[in-house]
């Protein structure tokens, strides 16, 4: 059989989807570094030279679904959008998980509770610096009045974790809770 040879990001990209794949398919814990390799027929050593454990794989593939998202949401965002107007038509999470990967599936699972809250964490470190720009942009403009962007965008991104996790609460709802509460403190601070 002739060796197939890649360029080495597309290999590191086939070894993450892979990677998912077979978490998705027999679980993370059951799941080792010689599975994903015996998947793609490649030796186990081509996935350690990417990767120096199932962890560290796990967790760049993670990251990468994460950045995935907030480049979804913010694909719709019109930075010089006034606050207001901006956070009513911000895209939320019912609108960027659904791509169909074997990381949404992982993540989204009803049993996958661990994966999914490390994936909003992910999430909100990608979105606080960017959170943190638009809301020093709106003090700019003079529309709100705020000593500390960075603060603020911290509480604005992650104070919102224990309403957009709580699985008792519909998705629409726990949506229009957060939304609305944005609203208010902007109003609040404006």
């Amino acid at each position: 059989m002739a060796r197939i040879t890649k360029a080495p990001e597309e290999r590191r990209q086939e070894i993450l989807d892979t990677a998912m794949k077979v978490f998705y398919e027999k679980g993370y814990e059951k799941t080792s570094i010689s599975d994903i390799a015996r998947e793609m027929n490649v030796a186990q050593g081509l996935c350690y030279r990417y990767f120096s454990s199932k962890e560290e794989l796990f967790d760049t593939a993670l990251d990468q679904y994460a950045q995935r998202q907030v480049g979804q949401m913010c694909r719709m965002l019109d930075p010089s959008m006034p606050l207001k107007e901006l956070i009513g038509q911000m895209p939320t999470f019912l609108e960027v998980e659904q791509d169909g990967s074997y990381a949404e599936k992982l993540c989204h699972d009803s049993g996958s509770v661990k994966f999914h809250n490390q994936l909003s964490l992910k999430i909100c470190a990608k979105l606080q610096p960017i959170v943190a720009d638009l809301l020093t942009a709106a003090k700019k403009r003079g529309e709100i009045r705020l000593k500390d962007p960075e603060t603020a965008a911290s509480f604005c991104v992650y104070g919102q974790l224990g309403i957009l996790l709580d699985q008792s609460i519909p998705a629409e709802e726990r949506v229009r809770r957060s939304r609305g509460f944005l609203l208010e403190w902007i109003e609040g601070i404006s």
